[in-house]
């Protein structure tokens, strides 16, 4: 048998080689070639393509008929924001974030929605069946009109949607897809590109809505091609933190709206629950009035946001302070979140915090040094405060964060 001949694909341009580089050729990104088994070359009028191609005519601009798009809310009003209305009949949504983030509970949670007023079809190929099921009666879903496929070959799932004509379709994930006109694993550079190609090609000439579910890299950035962001009509961002039940979803490209909008939700037992104010999340609770506090007004997309700053100085330990440029950290850690501005002179050091927070509101000065029995990275956001109290009354358990200006935040 013939060794496969194979290629290398850039996983940033899509640009292909035939030998490795350690630098793409196409674009000049370095490390981002992959080897991918290169395809036979189709016979003349036998692209796989030509039956979804039509044929357009050459016409003015002034002869095309503009007209409002329509949109089908998705019963979600903050991913409705983000999507700018709701879900346009042919578009293609792109949603991408960290592992567990909630990416498959939110579109269950819209499909259980829609599926009130709409035919939807949910493809799963991360999950089985009997977990989807169980996830939907975990959150208390009336899901019994959400159509499900545990399936990851493109042709079937082609078929699928040909047969029973959905109008919103879910594939989670684009990675797990794998069409038999290739011959590279799923995920690969290859199976990205054609596998969401063809799924396009579907969404524009039937109409149906396809939602895509990507995985993103230890970067954060969306896993496959470049090119996958690009034939997509709105790309979508869900974050958040470890630490803290809030989820940010915003959209970096969006055809049918405006881009940077900044939807906000709480993760609960029941799943992911609107947050409609997001400015409280931002602004503390001050019995009375305190030093080193700012709140000012900001705007994500359409949404002005009301967002306290905190600032917290302590006096220099060197003759020549330290310098540098003011930076604006969102912590979401806390509850609520709060906006620290270090302005150096304050070394990023979680022990200079502790001692300037003693200094600055008991008048404690440590005089010796303040130790760890082992190492233990601050990365809890108690940890401030634990150590703070331990090193005023001994030994002590707190489960609670402190911001820069002393004040305990709500137990999560």
């Amino acid at each position: 048998m013939a060794k496969a001949k194979t290629i290398y694909s850039c996983t940033e341009c899509g640009g292909q080689t035939p030998k490795w580089q350690g630098q793409c050729p196409h674009c000049g990104e370095w490390n981002t070639l992959v080897e991918a088994v290169a395809e036979a070359a189709p016979a003349a009028g036998k692209n796989r393509y030509s039956a979804l191609a039509a044929s357009g005519k050459l016409q003015q601009l002034a002869e095309v008929e503009a007209s409002e798009v329509s949109r089908t809310p998705t019963g979600i009003a903050e991913f409705d924001r983000v999507l700018g209305g709701g879900l346009v009949e042919g578009g293609v949504v792109l949603i991408g974030g960290d592992p567990g983030i909630g990416k498959s509970t939110l579109l269950l949670q819209a499909l259980a929605h829609l599926s009130l007023t709409k035919k939807v079809l949910y493809v799963s190929g991360e999950e089985s069946a009997q977990q989807i099921a169980l996830r939907a009666k975990r959150l208390a879903l009336d899901a019994r009109e959400v159509h499900l496929l545990p399936e990851i070959q493109l042709e079937k799932i082609q078929a699928t949607v040909a047969h029973e004509k959905p109008d919103v379709v879910v594939i989670d994930s684009i990675q797990t897809v794998y069409s038999e006109q290739l011959t590279s694993a799923p995920g690969s550079v290859a199976q990205v590109r054609e596998c969401a190609a063809q799924l396009t090609r579907l969404a524009k000439s039937s109409g149906v809505t396809i939602i895509l579910v990507g995985h993103v890299t230890k970067e954060g950035a969306l896993a496959g091609p470049r090119v996958l962001e690009h034939i997509v009509d709105t790309v979508l961002y869900f974050e958040g933190d470890t630490h803290s039940s809030f989820r940010l979803i915003r959209a970096f490209k969006n055809r049918f709206g405006a881009v940077n909008e900044l939807g906000v939700f709480a993760m609960t037992e029941k799943g992911l629950r609107e947050v409609s104010n997001p400015s409280a999340l931002f602004l503390s609770q001050h019995g009375t009035q305190v030093p080193g506090s700012c709140v000012m007004v900001t705007q994500e997309g359409t949404r002005p946001l009301l967002v306290e700053i905190q600032a917290l100085l302590d006096e220099a330990h060197s003759p020549v302070p330290a310098s540098g440029q003011a930076s604006f950290m969102i912590f979401e850690t806390g509850q609520p979140p709060f906006v620290a501005v270090a302005n150096v002179p304050i070394p990023d050091s979680q022990i200079t915090k502790i001692q300037a927070l003693m200094r600055t509101f008991i008048g404690l000065r440590n005089k010796g040094r303040m130790g760890l029995r082992g190492f233990v990275p601050f990365l809890y956001p108690a940890d401030g405060l634990a150590a703070d109290s331990v090193s005023i009354s001994g030994r002590c358990c707190f489960l609670r964060a402190v911001s820069p200006r002393g004040e305990m935040g709500r137990i999560n």
